[in-house]
Order: structure tokens, then C-alpha cells, then sequence
């Protein structure tokens, strides 16, 4: 992809996402994440109906009169977004892939923190650590992750969630709001690296997928290629066991990543690449 049409798609994409993040996320998302505490703002005079418990008797003794301390949400937060760019994200039947939705959902969300003054990073991982991008905060820096969503060409393309989980641990120290975008297709057993940085960040997993990964149809001998392995197979779809088998897998990895998620206390949203991602974020944000 050349300068000009990368430019040109990370426009599109902003126009998009950030009228989505100013008139639809911003309100939700800034309810939503609460920030770190209160912090000291001022001293006034005391009003009838001031809380007691906020008199400042330093300043009141020096002055002979009631004054009290002025506290505000201490509102700066830091959102960390965690995408799956592996061999499997490239799979779509409908309009879109399931990348293309995954920076879709990022990019909303970047725009929808940027809003609030919060800072956005970004660790893009396959099965090892693709890229990381330090939490910034401003428009600019927004747009770099988006190019980078669009254009990085990971090293490898298979999948390992601990591996990008070990790596948040270790490189933010302090409570952040974290997306894990992905399809969550993986046999790496992520439960206790979950559970390890759960107990610390405000962690959501959005699983975005495609319906005709959920089982395969009835087409005869097919050969299928597996985008992570490289692998070619010829497959026998006619074969009621092999569908049947299929459809176990699936529904055993996506039970797996419900089950995880819920009883790290983290949260979950499911994105079909043909359904409206905005009702999916917008029914979230407000159950929270």
C-alpha cells in the first residue's frame, strides 16, 4: 500500500470512528471508566449544606471563619489496546475481515479516550510481541496506531495470548482500562497470565468473529489452507463427524474465553462482522 492510500484509509477510518467516539462513546465512556480518586483542587469559603468532614481548620483558625477543602475526580486514565494481527484475523465472507472490524473498534475507542484527555497505547501481538506503542495522548498519535493497525505486516502468524499478557504485566505497573481484541481460536491456555493481570488492570476481551467460522458446510472434498500454519488440507465437509468435531472445537474455545474472562472478573463482547459493533460497545458500556 502506497503513502497516498494508506493516508487516505486512515482518513476514512477517522472520519468514521471518531464521529461515532464524539456523539455516541464519549458520554458512555466517560461514565464508565471512572478515574483514579479525587484529588485536592482549592480552599473556599464554607456554604450551608458543605460537607463537615471537608473543613480545612488549618486555613479556618487562620482566618476566624469556616473554610473548606475543594476536591475533583482525578479524571486522566490510560487505555491500553491489545490486537491480535495472527494468520486468523484475515478471515471474512461478508463485506469486511475481521481485522478491518478489529480497527474499526480500536480506533472508536482511541478517539473516545483521547476525548476524555486519557492516554492510548498499543501492543499489537501474533505469538510473540509484533509491536508496542507507549500510551500518548493527542490526535496524532491516534492516527500512528490506526496506520499501524492498517499496514503492519506481523513476523509470524500464529496466536498466544499469555505471551501478550506477560508483556502487559511488565510494562505498565499502574491500573489501565485494556482491550484484548481477537478471535480468541487458540489452544494456548491463557487462564492464569488472565487472572495475573486482571487482578490488576480494568481488562475487556472483545471477541470479533465471522458466522461461517462458527461450523463448516456441507461442500464435499474441500481443500482448506490454515492461515496461521500455512498448512493445505483436504478436507471431507460431507462427513457429518468432521462437522460435527468442528463445531466442538469452536464452541470449546469460545466457552473457554466466556469462562476466563468472567471469572477473572473481566468483561466480555461478542462482535459478528456483519452486525453493528456500536450496539455491541454502547449495550456493554451501559451494563457496566
Amino acid at each position: 500500500m502506497d503513502t497516498k492510500e494508506l493516508l487516505k484509509k486512515v482518513r476514512k477510518i477517522e472520519i468514521k470512528t471518531r464521529r461515532l467516539s464524539d456523539h455516541i462513546f464519549g458520554g458512555e465512556y466517560h461514565s464508565t471508566f471512572k478515574g483514579r480518586g479525587m484529588t485536592f483542587s482549592e480552599v473556599r469559603q464554607y456554604q450551608f449544606g458543605d460537607d463537615v468532614r471537608n473543613i480545612d481548620w488549618n486555613v479556618t483558625a487562620r482566618y476566624n471563619e469556616p473554610y473548606i477543602k475543594v476536591f475533583e475526580e482525578e479524571r486522566e486514565l490510560t487505555m491500553m489496546l491489545m490486537v491480535d494481527i495472527s494468520g486468523s484475523e484475515l478471515f471474512g465472507t461478508d463485506e469486511q475481515f475481521k481485522n478491518e472490524i478489529v480497527t474499526e473498534i480500536a480506533a472508536t475507542l482511541a478517539f473516545s479516550a483521547t476525548q476524555n484527555n486519557d492516554k492510548i497505547g498499543l501492543i499489537l501481538f501474533s505469538d510473540a510481541i509484533e509491536l508496542y506503542i507507549p500510551p500518548k495522548k493527542g490526535r496524532s498519535h491516534v492516527l500512528r496506531i490506526i496506520r499501524e493497525l492498517i499496514e503492519f505486516k506481523p513476523k509470524s502468524k500464529l496466536t498466544n495470548i499469555s505471551v501478550a499478557l506477560k508483556f502487559l504485566s511488565n510494562v505498565m505497573k499502574k491500573k489501565t482500562i485494556v482491550f484484548l481484541l481477537s478471535d480468541f481460536i487458540t489452544d494456548d491456555d491463557y487462564k492464569q497470565n488472565l487472572k495475573i493481570s486482571a487482578g490488576r488492570h480494568d481488562i475487556t476481551g472483545i471477541r470479533v468473529y465471522d458466522k461461517r467460522e462458527e461450523e463448516i458446510p456441507n461442500l464435499g472434498m474441500v481443500q482448506m489452507q490454515d492461515e496461521e500454519t500455512g498448512e493445505m488440507v483436504l478436507v471431507n465437509t460431507a462427513s457429518k463427524q468432521v462437522r460435527t468435531n468442528y463445531s466442538k472445537y469452536y464452541n470449546e474455545k469460545v466457552g473457554f474465553f466466556k469462562e476466563t474472562f468472567t471469572k477473572s472478573g473481566s468483561g466480555t463482547i461478542d462482535c459478528r462482522v456483519d452486525e453493528s459493533y456500536v450496539k455491541k460497545l454502547l449495550g456493554y458500556f451501559k451494563m457496566r
